[in-house]
């Protein structure tokens, strides 16, 4: 009878495998690490904390910075008020009411003329140093060109390159995290699928036992030695059988779908998977584990410490807030008109160098607030890198509770399939012989479905309680 069922399911396993692929557990992880989009934005994340750890190390090197300007002026700037350019436009006339004030009477005759034809030359004089102060401000272009060398910054441009660099690592170990999820993800579906083709084939030769049996039962029927009930409770029982093989068919063809798309795959591939046919070992495994290598394996633990540490240089850029700033300058100004020579019409410039010294005073509290702030979020992290500890020794000796407790069970269903199997032959035996009726044999038939159905779950809950023991020892991509 054994061997009969096996060749059932061996039958049932190779007709539906001709020309379909086969994927083993390693091939469909690879396939989802590869074409999942979670996996692709964590390693741009990762390019991005790249980029910003680069830019934050440029801070240590001088910044070149040009600037131009263009203005037009509706005026432009004079140096001479409106009252001396109108002095200096009446220049001779000014001068000759001066003199004329103080001539004597008797040489007024003789100087008079000669003041008067002294007042235009005089007055041209002076219209022509107004013309020659005018400044042509009216379109007016600049520009600067300046060099600045960080000396001190507080510890900033230090605190920042750190911060960088660990949030690149973080970016890596978040990527890391994101891929022994997928894995896990994808070991889920995978186990999930070969335990609903277990299921199948199993149903399937449940219906062929019970196919069986009600052609038995209707010859039997035939010539008189069963009753009509005896072929209806048969005929029921079939019907019910090929209900439930219909639906753990539509379930697996689901669960096909669903690991499909995880690898990337069109949902409608008709594939099977290697381990169909396998059957899991028992291992116990040990009832301690040196924590310090499962925290080293998870890569939530090694996050939160990046953040932790991530925390301690933000308190550090918070606190530069608060210390001197020293910097050296060096610019290059240049203008047209130009303003180093009389407003000149003409491009021209200057150099300068120096060093600018920032020291901060008062600021109501507000870098003070801003310290004590960003080490209350180390404190945070801290406290979260601890709670994340303790949830992870006890998520690793539960599932190592659940692996012990699975091997048990696959080891007693085991032993129990062994017994129905002998019991179901027994039956049909005696039901052969004339000494078991149709009842005895439904019933030991009932019997071998539940004792396969739940070898069947045990063996997957063998598989799915190892995969959930890797999960918490940080080794889902081994």
């Amino acid at each position: 009878m054994k061997k009969l069922i096996s060749l059932c399911l061996l039958t049932a396993i190779s007709s539906t495998a001709i020309s379909q692929q086969v994927f083993t557990l390693d091939s469909c992880r690879n396939m989802a690490l590869n074409n999942n989009k979670q996996i692709r934005i964590a390693e741009e994340k990762i390019k991005a904390a790249g980029y910003e750890k680069k830019s934050a190390f440029a801070n240590y090197l001088p910044g070149i910075d040009v600037m131009g300007t263009y203005m037009y002026n509706s005026k432009e700037i004079s140096l001479l008020s409106k009252d001396q350019k109108a002095e200096l436009s009446q220049l001779g006339t000014q001068a000759a009411n001066a003199v004329q004030g103080v001539i004597p009477p008797p040489y007024e005759t003789i100087l008079g003329p000669m003041l008067s034809g002294l007042v235009a030359p005089l007055n041209a004089v002076g219209g022509s140093l107004v013309d020659a102060l005018r400044t042509n401000t009216t379109n007016v272009f600049a520009g600067a060109v300046t060099i600045t060398q960080p000396l001190y910054m507080g510890g900033k441009i230090r605190a920042y390159n750190q911060i960088t660099k660990y949030a690149e690592k973080l970016a890596q170990s978040q990527k890391n995290t994101a891929v022994k999820d997928l894995i896990f993800k994808v070991d889920e579906a995978y186990w999930q699928v070969v335990s609903l083709v277990y299921k199948k084939n199993l149903a399937e030769s449940y219906v062929s036992l019970l196919d069986t049996l009600n052609n038995n039962v209707q010859e039997m029927i035939h010539e008189g030695v069963a009753t009509k009930s005896d072929g209806l409770t048969v005929a029921v029982k079939l019907n019910e059988a090929q209900i439930t093989l219909t639906k753990v068919d539509n379930g697996l063809s689901l669960s096909k779908m669903l690991l499909a798309q995880m690898c990337g795959l069109p949902v409608d591939l008709q594939y099977n998977l290697a381990d169909e046919n396998s059957s899991p070992q028992v291992e116990l495994v040990p009832q301690a584990f040196n924590m310090d290598e499962v925290y080293a394996h998870r890569s939530e633990i090694h996050s939160l410490t990046l953040a932790t540490d991530i925390y301690k240089y933000k308190q550090r850029v918070a606190l530069s807030s608060m210390l001197p700033n020293l910097a050296l300058t060096g610019n290059y100004i240049f203008s047209n008109p130009n303003v180093f020579n009389s407003f000149e019409n003409k491009l021209s410039g200057m150099f300068s160098v120096g060093v600018v010294l920032k020291i901060p005073i008062f600021h109501w509290g507000k870098d003070y607030y801003k310290v004590k702030a960003a080490k209350t979020e180390r404190n945070i992290a801290m406290l979260n890198l601890e709670d994340a500890k303790e949830k992870i020794e006890l998520q690793v000796n539960q599932a190592s509770f659940k692996v012990n407790e699975a091997n048990k069970k696959l080891e007693m269903t085991r032993k129990n399939m062994e017994k129905a199997e002998e019991n179901l032959r027994n039956a049909q035996y005696g039901f052969e012989e004339g000494v078991m009726t149709t009842d005895n044999v439904l019933e030991a038939q009932t019997a071998w479905l539940q004792a396969e159905s739940e070898k069947i779950d045990a063996e997957i809950d063998v598989r799915l309680c190892n995969v959930y023991l890797s999960k918490a020892l940080g080794i889902m991509n081994k």
